[in-house]
């Protein structure tokens, strides 16, 4: 069965752009980046947090190109950890120009609507404009931008149009609606 998805892409163009939203409550929630690549750390966030809205675009790559993706130099993944336990995550794509990409974002179904989505989209785009910083051979952030779809959950662009994100390009099309697949299949059936 088909279905109309629409991708939204976003951007901002200035460090100044970024609205940060007020950190959660107490000192339960810190974010910290994962230094060492590990493909299955990052297979493990995507399919926890991307599962039940539909993330599959990844679930056919091979180790070697998980492994690829992490230790490209100036990648980043940026972890959000409740009392310990990984709630959410941020991952940044460097690219051609000064670009950063915010490639993935979003919490663990269990953390959302906790206040920590906007603390870790705020500092995950923080983290994109100052990435030059730990990356020396990275040339200075002059545009952070990110996509976010019809699929992704319901309070997601607010999310991005209140850290400053601006609407720079909508696509709308057919695809083929996939399965739910979770963090492992069958584990939202």
């Amino acid at each position: 069965m088909s279905i109309t998805l629409t991708t939204w892409s976003l951007e901002q163009t200035s460090p100044s752009d970024l609205r940060p939203a007020t950190p959660p409550e107490g000192d339960d929630v810190e974010i910290r980046r994962a230094e060492v690549p590990s493909a299955e750390f990052s297979r493990f966030l995507y399919t926890a947090v991307g599962g039940d809205i539909r993330w599959s675009d990844r679930l056919s790559l091979t180790y070697k190109q998980w492994q690829e993706i992490v230790e490209k130099p100036g990648a980043e993944i940026w972890v959000a950890y409740d009392r310990g336990t990984p709630a959410g995550y941020v991952e940044l794509d460097p690219q051609d120009d000064g670009v950063v990409e915010i490639v993935y974002f979003g919490l663990i179904p269990a953390f959302r609507g906790r206040r920590i989505g906007g603390h870790l989209l705020s500092y995950g785009a923080a983290r994109a404009w100052d990435l030059a910083e730990r990356w020396p051979e990275r040339e200075a952030t002059k545009r952070v931008w990110l996509h976010t779809c019809s699929l992704d959950g319901p309070h997601a662009m607010a999310n991005y149009e209140r850290r400053g994100f601006r609407l720079f390009d909508t696509k709308v099309e057919e695809v083929e609606e996939s399965e739910t697949p979770g963090p492992w299949p069958g584990a939202h059936a």
